[in-house]
């Protein structure tokens, strides 16, 4: 009966070691990407966005020169000036100092 039972544990232990053998084969998990493989789609990638951002900043260079070449040189004179005032607005400055002098004064009611 030990007999038996010596010999069913020696054969489990067996199975059992040659299983976790066969687990640590190379072949069966899914292969790793090599570093300098991923860095050129990297590359790529980057490159291709960047031409992208390129094409696109030129073509709003383009549309803005043909809405300004359009206008009359009185408009692109108050267009620049309206450019001007709205960016010391957005800094929030005030006009100049012989400007300001020299403004007409509101009437108070």
């Amino acid at each position: 009966m030990k007999f038996n039972k010596l010999i069913f544990v020696f054969i489990a232990l067996c199975t059992l070691k040659s299983t976790a053998l066969f687990s640590q084969e190379k072949g069966t998990g899914p292969k790793e990407k090599s570093f300098q493989s991923e860095r050129k789609i990297r590359k790529a990638l980057k490159k291709e966005a960047k031409e992208k951002r390129r094409k696109e900043k030129a073509e709003q260079k383009a549309i803005k020169k043909h809405h300004k070449r359009i206008q009359t040189k009185k408009v692109r004179k108050r267009m620049k000036s309206s450019k001007k005032t709205a960016i010391r607005n957005n800094e929030n400055k005030r006009d100049p100092f012989f400007k300001r002098l020299f403004k007409k004064k509101k009437k108070v009611r």
